[in-house]
């Protein structure tokens, strides 16, 4: 069985490690069954791949989110996730894109309170991301750990880099993302908006 992974461990439960002590031995775990994880303030999630029987958790969070949340995650405002876009979500093809989820079974149904995925572009030999953790779950290094497995997996594909957009407005994540040492660069088309990249 995979230990649990006790993210209290590190110094501060907003900022984790610098990227080149978080990165400098990428050890990408396979997930087939998921491996427990705890928060810095104990709850204990199952991080594992997203599966096609995800869906309706996948709707749920969605109604949980605030407008704020979504306009963050997708860049625009939405107000419902729709069943196709839903099942695209949850179906994904592993040739080219990894979804990771952080399941709360300590309910019922399981509850999806996290999400990072990304995309890879084989011309250009990157890939993008995208995170996505729930508001009452935030600030417990779950967002870090999730960027973690993502940078891992893409250097497991031999990938060049991992980029994103990120509003400039959501300043967790860009903090986040300069611990992590990416760099940002601002979208002269996109006001308001962000890439930020990270060499692999």
């Amino acid at each position: 069985m995979t230990p649990a992974i006790d993210l209290s461990a590190t110094r501060h439960p907003a900022i984790p490690p610098r990227s080149n002590e978080r990165f400098s031995r990428p050890n990408l775990v396979c997930l087939p069954k998921g491996e427990r994880v705890h928060t810095h303030d104990g709850r204990e999630l199952v991080l594992r791949n997203i599966e096609p029987g995800d869906i309706a958790a996948l709707q749920r969070q969605f109604r949980r989110l605030s407008p704020e949340d979504i306009r963050r995650r997708f860049l625009h405002c939405m107000g419902e996730l729709p069943e196709s876009m839903a099942q695209r979500l949850c179906r994904i093809d592993p040739a080219i894109e990894t979804a990771l989820v952080l399941m709360d079974e300590t309910v019922k149904p399981a509850e999806l309170r996290g999400v990072g995925r990304i995309y890879v572009d084989e011309a250009a030999n990157s890939a993008e991301f995208s995170v996505l953790v729930e508001c009452g779950w935030a600030r417990q290094g779950l967002g870090a750990l999730l960027m973690q497995r993502l940078v891992d997996d893409c250097r497991r594909r031999g990938l060049d880099e991992i980029w994103g957009y990120v509003l400039l407005e959501n300043r967790p994540m860009l903090q986040l993302c300069k611990e992590l040492g990416f760099t940002r660069r601002l979208i002269p088309d996109e006001p308001g908006t962000a890439q930020i990249s990270l060499q692999l």
